[in-house]
């Protein structure tokens, strides 16, 4: 326990001492923050129209300007949040869950499940992951729960290549040997012993995960395969803003800005992490 915490402790001082990676945390935090508060901190509805403010720029009334329905661009990108961090999570949670047990079963049991599941990983990389995406969405139809559970099943291949190797390098170690030793069940040893030991190089994986999804369903609204009108996205207000580009320069910049400050803010606490916890960087210092 008192190992533990010391690792614990450790883990954090690098990891606050990372100004870059605190910086990424603090974004996060604030996205998340706007995201959740969306109903409570919007000055109006997502869908509320003001036809008598149609394209109108930045200004008192309307902080970020309106669309070409006259509906606010600010209420427009809280509510989007919500859809933008909502995709990241769980698509990054099914990708996560999926790869876990791919690789968790490749790298324990090894032998024949090793080369099949490996072959799969293969086959699943040399296909272009957005086009698979489009071809599936042409079959069962674009909407936010499709898109989720879509990117989250075309998604685990990295997790399952990371925690294969862990385990790799885990089954050979005392307290695996001796499980076995004692008679511990194959799941148990793999759950509650090799697991908990190799989600550090995961759990970044899925931070930087969540910046893909937030990127991915940012261009898949934007070209109508997404998240459906009137719901607001990121992506389908950057599609008005293709629309209206020299006339309404604010519906290109600000959810363009918007998908560039997130991504940005997952890559950095993702990176910070990564520096954080890894033990070879660790001892480095």
């Amino acid at each position: 326990m008192e190992g533990n915490s010391t690792s614990i402790v450790s883990t954090w001082q690098i990891f606050i001492k990372n100004r870059l990676a605190l910086s990424g945390s603090i974004l996060v935090i604030i996205l998340f923050s706007l995201a959740i508060l969306a109903p409570v901190i919007a000055p109006y509805d997502y869908d509320y129209i003001d036809r008598h403010h149609i394209l109108e720029p930045p200004g008192r009334e309307h902080l970020l300007g309106t669309d070409d329905l006259g509906r606010d661009v600010l209420s427009r990108m809280l509510y989007g949040a919500r859809v933008s961090l909502a995709v990241g999570f769980v698509a990054v949670g099914i990708a996560t869950i999926i790869g876990i047990v791919i690789g968790a079963i490749a790298g324990y049991y090894g032998g024949f499940l090793d080369r099949l599941n490996m072959r799969l990983v293969d086959i699943m990389l040399s296909i272009p992951g957005f086009f698979l995406i489009l071809t599936v969405i042409a079959f069962i139809g674009p909407g936010i729960w499709n898109i989720m559970i879509i990117i989250g099943l075309t998604s685990w291949m990295g997790v399952a290549r990371l925690v294969r190797a862990e385990f790799l390098s885990l089954k050979t170690r005392e307290y695996v040997l001796a499980a076995k030793a004692i008679g511990a069940s194959d799941f148990r040893i793999i759950f509650r012993h090799m697991l908990p030991n190799s989600l550090a190089p995961v759990i970044v994986s899925a931070v930087l995960g969540i910046a893909s999804a937030v990127l991915l369903e940012s261009g898949l609204s934007f070209l109508g395969l997404g998240v459906q009108p009137p719901y607001p996205s990121w992506g389908n207000i950057l599609t008005q803003g293709q629309a209206n580009i020299e006339i309404a320069w604010w519906l290109s910049v600000f959810p363009g800005l918007a998908i560039l400050i997130t991504v940005l803010a997952y890559n950095l606490l993702g990176e910070g992490l990564r520096d954080a916890l890894d033990p070879r960087l660790r001892e480095g210092r």
